[in-house]
């Protein structure tokens, strides 16, 4: 056992030491938004997908190009349009000629054939188009004309919009919104770091990143987090703080009930479990505590639950509804204390 522990803490910070190499590179040209950073980064040693919000001109594209840049993958950028179609997405079947004069379709991959997707402003597009990424985030394979197409893996969306309230943009679907494993909100930047933009931004020096990390380490590192050790009463935590956005359900709290027309599905706690291995493996340990479930929650739910009209009109925000049932949400059970007692 003694050994089998040694393995596992020299794993952690073996991963820990090849993360902070990448998020260092990144910060050559990222400055500030550490969390996001984070967030971004951790969707990547899950596995899933990312979607960052914010208004023009705060970094986002620049931060996903930049994870690329930092990376053997291939990547490609999708600029999202009201007037893109799915075809422009996925790839089309085309009539081609040979040297015989013989006619045949041919399919012509489109730019989703690649690793790290750029979805950039992806509520630009109608929902039909933005619909057609669906299959690729969930089963990482298309299908176009009956024939089905496997994606090399890993493969990452990495997604950006503006907020909804602008004019010219679609709302994501549902099921779209779901299939993103985190949603970020990029915030302004502080006046130190609009210094430092302007510093590197401005000048004759060129910033040059290197490539840290290639696709085989990164699905080794995404088995590394799933074999982290979720004790069954943390896990119990995540099942119960997902409940808790379920309005009129058991464990319902009272602003759930207010406030929120759906709450989250399964992925929601899916998410949480990923998510908080990753902060485990950060922090050294081999094991999920209730702090690493906190820190992933906002980011893992917020556009997991939707608000009805009462929110609506009382100007209320989903991540106020989540900090309150994070509050509420005790650590352990009832039912644990009882055992325990």
């Amino acid at each position: 056992m003694t050994d089998v522990a040694e393995q596992m803490q020299q794993q952690a910070e073996e991963f820990r030491t090849r993360y902070k190499a990448v998020r260092d590179e990144i910060g050559k040209m990222i400055v500030g938004h550490d969390e996001i950073v984070h967030g971004v980064l951790t969707s990547m040693f899950v596995g899933g997908h990312c979607l960052l919000e914010g208004v023009p001109g705060l970094g986002k594209t620049m931060l996903v190009r930049t994870l690329a840049e930092t990376l053997s993958l291939q990547f490609s950028r999708l600029q999202f349009t009201p007037d893109l179609m799915p075809a422009d997405i996925l790839g089309t079947n085309m009539v081609v000629e040979d040297e015989q004069g013989r006619k045949s379709f041919e399919f012509q991959r489109g730019p989703i054939f690649t690793q790290i997707c750029l979805a950039d402003e992806i509520n630009r597009a109608t929902p039909k188009t933005q619909s057609a990424l669906l299959e690729t985030m969930q089963e990482g394979t298309i299908t176009v004309a009956g024939q089905r197409y496997e994606l090399d893996k890993p493969f990452f969306v990495l997604a950006t919009q503006n907020p909804i309230e602008q004019e010219g943009t679609y709302p994501l679907p549902e099921a779209q919104l779901d299939r993103f494993l985190f949603k970020l909100v990029v915030g302004y930047s502080t006046r130190d770091e609009l210094n430092t933009i302007v510093d590197r931004t401005t000048r004759r020096a060129q910033i040059v990143t290197n490539k840290i990390m290639n696709g085989e380490e990164i699905l080794r590192w995404q088995e590394l987090v799933r074999e982290v050790i979720l004790a069954r009463h943390v896990q119990d935590y995540i099942v119960r703080l997902v409940l808790a956005t379920h309005p009129e359900g058991q464990m319902s709290q009272a602003i759930t009930n207010q406030y929120v027309r759906w709450g989250s599905s399964p992925r929601g706690a899916q998410t949480l479990a990923l998510g908080s291995k990753v902060r485990a493996l950060l922090d050294g340990r081999f094991n999920v505590s209730f702090e690493d479930v906190r820190r992933v929650f906002l980011p893992s739910m917020r556009h997991r639950v939707l608000l009805n009209f009462e929110a609506q009109a009382e100007g209320i925000e989903t991540d106020q509804i989540l900090l309150d049932i994070l509050e509420k949400v005790p650590e352990k059970s009832e039912e644990s204390l009882a055992d325990a007692g």
